[in-house]
């Protein structure tokens, strides 16, 4: 773990100021991901996300240097979370009520950055204070290194989904127990 690392919990009120920087670190750990990874995109969804009820960001600053973040909320019962969500999956499965499970919708790392324990700190600083039952992500098939990581984290694969917008990818959705790990 880098000695010059700072997590740091924010809301989304305190987040405000940090759209740019988070879209930056954004556009740089997907740099070589395609089109679909654009700024105006992302735009979209932090504004969609940030006022959701328990949006919750960590920061990762190396120095003064934003180096990588993570993000999340609870599902509530009105949750479109689930929409796209291939069959089968377990009667009871994607039923929601705002207490049960935490999304964590983003964790980035700027490249420069990468593979020092810095995603694992903030995903493990994220979780630590969440007191839902589990919690879930989704993650390109492609995307092996954070697959890897995700398994040795304890993720557990739970099926395939590929969200209604349009041009949404199919993502593998993880899912991984976070009330009874305290």
């Amino acid at each position: 773990m880098l000695e010059n690392l700072r997590l740091r919990h924010q809301t989304a009120a305190e987040a405000d100021g940090l759209v740019e920087q988070l879209v930056d670190v954004y556009l740089d750990a997907h740099a070589h991901d395609g089109p679909r990874y654009t700024a105006e995109r992302y735009e979209q969804q932090l504004a969609a996300h940030m006022p959701r009820e328990g949006w919750e960001l960590v920061t990762a600053y190396v120095d003064d240097e934003l180096a990588g973040y993570v993000y999340g909320f609870p599902l509530g019962s009105d949750s479109h979370w689930w929409d796209g969500i291939h069959e089968p999956v377990p009667d009871g499965f994607t039923d929601e009520d705002g207490q049960r499970t935490y999304a964590v919708c983003e964790l980035l790392v700027r490249r420069s950055w990468q593979r020092r324990g810095i995603a694992r700190a903030l995903h493990d600083r994220l979780l630590s204070t969440r007191r839902e039952e589990r919690a879930t992500l989704l993650v390109r098939p492609d995307n092996v290194a954070a697959q890897q990581a995700y398994d040795s984290w304890g993720w557990q694969p739970a099926g395939w989904l590929r969200p209604t917008r349009e041009g949404a990818p199919l993502f593998e959705v993880r899912v991984k127990a976070i009330a009874s790990s305290r």
